[in-house]
């Protein structure tokens, strides 16, 4: 890398400097390398560690990631877009990364996984990356989302059904991280893998531990087989169109692109169901406007996408050439980690952190230009109907402990909450057909007339009722006509709706 004032190296990670010992924890220096540069991975606050390194170093920073091995971090929202829109200066195969030509990473890097040259259009260019790239388009294009929708709907009540009858859940553990691999899983095609090893294996890969490797084998032995199966047995979903594309991708490229599409579409979705219901409950403004129709939920998730941008982090960018960015030299072979979270509260374009949003899409959680995430919209379905439906299903809902006493878990990549409690009025299980509503399964009210249907009916309406004695009203009046299924919409924007929410 370069060595210069600002230079990512200074001495190399194999002289004297790697082999002091570093300061203990709860020191100022903890968290530092050789060079005097900061170890993204050991830092407990990558917010205020942004912010610290763009005082210091402006839009382009010199960090540290495992191992010591150095990177750039770009934190500037023009920087950024530099970054991913340039591929005559930037690219995705880190077969030209400086340390990994050199020989210094190891096999086993935590981030190996995100950052090793793979068959996929992730890390292609030119003629090959349009060839790549068009078959996941094609594929994302067939998709129907209509009934994506309504299955998401279905998805929502088996989730919800595990816990409705107790009163009280773990909205992160118990729905946002399983929601997304029920759909995504249902969408390439494999609904029979969907299980808890399933989840527990993509969040273990996004945030890099020291088992992100075999988590990642335990993903790719799923899509290896599901590759298998629709080669032998073509089905029109998206895994049998990827296949069926004129590309003609082969086992590898069919296997290595479902597991960019399932894991960025689920990392999105997990995190950006998790903030949007803790914003909901902890904010009561952020709620009114939900309730009040001031704010529709897809704005409301596009305004934690520049709050809390699903992926801190995405892995990573190389220079393809010497050049500049950000005011500082960057060499052939640099390694560079586009962050759309400090990107998102560049003061240039964001001088207040906290102002609405609403109607701006400018943001970078999905990256940008030829890599741009091909998922997105299946991701902002999944999301927004997720959001949508929990609070038709329980729409008491409210949070169990203080705002102050919520945690996160923190790496590179992404910043997770690590629990959502919260209670609400117990509600029996509803059937997984029925659109998601507290009518469908409230319990009988007391004063309702003897007889005569509820709205909204459940199984509780359609029990027998016991014969009570007759008492003659006072004013006699003709009996109310049968309650059946609602009417359909009378105006075009609740026509809309209903449509929109795939009834």
């Amino acid at each position: 890398m370069t060595p210069e004032p600002n230079s990512l190296t200074g001495d190399s990670p194999t002289g004297t400097d790697a082999s002091r010992p570093g300061p203990p924890p709860g020191c100022p220096a903890h968290g530092l390398g050789p060079g005097g540069l900061s170890r993204l991975h050991e830092s407990e606050d990558l917010r205020k560690l942004y912010e610290t390194l763009r005082a210091e170093h402006g839009p382009v920073a010199p960090v540290l990631i495992h191992d010591d091995l150095p990177m750039w971090v770009v934190l500037g929202h023009a920087e950024s877009q530099q970054l991913v829109r340039t591929p005559a200066q930037y690219c995705k195969d880190s077969r030209i990364w400086s340390p990994l030509t050199a020989g210094l990473v190891k096999p086993d890097h935590p981030l190996m996984p995100h950052i090793a040259w793979q068959p996929m259009c992730a890390h292609a260019e030119g003629d090959e990356h349009k060839r790549l790239r068009g078959a996941i388009d094609a594929a994302v294009a067939a998709t129907d989302f209509r009934g994506l929708r309504r299955h998401v709907n279905r998805s929502v009540q088996r989730v919800v059904n595990r816990f409705c009858e107790a009163g009280e859940a773990e909205l992160v553990g118990q729905y946002a991280e399983h929601l997304p691999m029920a759909v995504m899983c249902h969408v390439l095609g494999m609904p029979d893998e969907y299980n808890d090893r399933m989840v527990e294996a993509a969040r273990d890969m996004i945030r890099g531990t020291e088992t992100a490797i075999a988590s990642n084998a335990y993903v790719m032995g799923a899509l290896e087989r599901l590759t298998a199966r629709r080669r032998a047995e073509p089905l029109n979903d998206f895994t049998g169109h990827l296949i069926a594309h004129p590309a003609g991708l082969t086992d590898d490229e069919v296997s290595q692109h479902l597991r960019v599409v399932l894991i960025a579409a689920y990392e999105a979705t997990a995190n950006l169901l998790a903030n949007v219901l803790r914003q909901v409950l902890i904010d009561p403004r952020f709620r009114s406007q939900l309730n009040g129709g001031q704010m529709t939920v897809p704005q409301a998730v596009e305004q934690l996408l520049w709050d809390e941008p699903p992926f801190s982090t995405i892995f990573a960018y190389f220079a393809k050439q010497d050049t500049e960015l950000g005011g500082q030299r960057i060499r052939k072979g640099d390694g560079l980690l586009f962050a759309p979270a400090p990107a998102n509260v560049d003061p240039r374009v964001r001088p207040d952190p906290t102002a609405d949003m609403q109607g701006n899409r400018s943001h970078l959680a999905f990256g940008g230009g030829p890599h741009e995430c091909p998922g997105q919209d299946i991701g902002r379905t999944i999301a927004e109907v997720g959001v949508d439906a929990l609070l038709m299903r329980l729409p008491d809902v409210e949070l169990s402990i203080d705002e102050e006493e919520l945690s996160f878990t923190e790496s590179i990549a992404s910043r997770h909450l690590v629990e959502l409690p919260v209670h609400f009025t117990p509600r029996p299980q509803q059937d997984v057909t029925q659109r998601p509503s507290h009518e469908n399964d409230a319990p009988p009210q007391q004063d309702w007339h003897i007889g005569h249907a509820r709205p909204g009916t459940g199984p509780a309406a359609t029990a027998p009722v016991p014969p009570e004695p007759h008492v003659e009203p006072p004013v006699p009046a003709p009996p109310p006509p049968p309650v059946t299924e609602p009417a359909p919409p009378r105006n075009a924007w609740q026509r809309f709706l209903r449509w929109w929410r795939g009834y």
